[in-house]
């Protein structure tokens, strides 16, 4: 059986899910989790009593990335830092684009959209249990478009170029969140948001927050 762990913040997306893994017959639930911490405490308790197992006996980890306060690209960088060869399926409802190729540098073995069906999500979870890497042929071009610096010529978007946090800070800027919203829901100091919002300010080409969510807009529109 492949043990799977789940982590969405919520819990009827949990809820599909599990019925997906009951399905299929050979996956089996080895804990849910509604947050990044939760998710980390469930695996250090699990593999402390599977030390030393193999890479085909690890948990695979269906990882949601928009979760509060710590989004799940977040928890993806502590996960690999404290087990690398941990098998994580990233899941969102965001265009590809956004977030696709960004998971995968961080250490993903796979990105999956929510809108994806059952049984692509079954195959994906068996082809990371058995070491490999599961990526949809959208997700592939795009990942040849961020290598290969552009395709035909063409320059990828300003936002792409965003660092991790830059990114988080201009998620939630095109959003509405203030400042000190930002610096709540990240665990920032607002000095330290402000100097995020303006090198993404700079990096984009805007000149203020309204901008930057018309950017966002378009940006979006333009990945659908």
């Amino acid at each position: 059986m492949i043990r799977v762990l789940i982590c969405d913040d919520h819990q009827i997306v949990r809820q599909g899910l599990k019925q997906i893994l009951a399905d299929a017959g050979d996956l089996a639930l080895a804990g849910e989790a509604a947050s990044g911490p939760e998710l980390i405490g469930q695996l250090r308790t699990l593999l402390a009593a599977d030390a030393g197992l193999p890479l085909q006996a690890l948990p695979v980890v269906l990882l949601d990335i928009a979760m509060p306060q710590r989004d799940g690209l977040d928890i993806l960088k502590a996960l690999k830092t404290e087990w690398p060869r941990l098998p994580v399926l990233m899941l969102s409802t965001y265009p590809d684009r956004q977030y696709a190729v960004r998971s995968l540098k961080l250490g993903a073995a796979g990105y999956l959209n929510k809108s994806a069906d059952a049984e692509q999500m079954v195959a994906a979870v068996r082809r990371l249990a058995g070491g490999g890497l599961f990526i949809t042929p959208a997700v592939a071009e795009q990942l040849a478009h961020t290598l290969g610096g552009g395709g035909g010529g063409g320059e990828r978007p300003a936002h792409e170029l965003l660092s991790h946090r830059e990114h988080q800070v201009y998620r939630l800027l095109a959003t509405g969140a203030s400042v000190g919203e930002i610096a709540e829901q990240l665990v920032l100091s607002p000095n330290t948001v402000s100097t995020y919002r303006a090198r993404i300010l700079e990096k984009t080409g805007v000149r203020n927050d309204v901008e930057l969510a018309l950017y966002a807009v378009r940006q979006e529109a333009g990945s659908a």
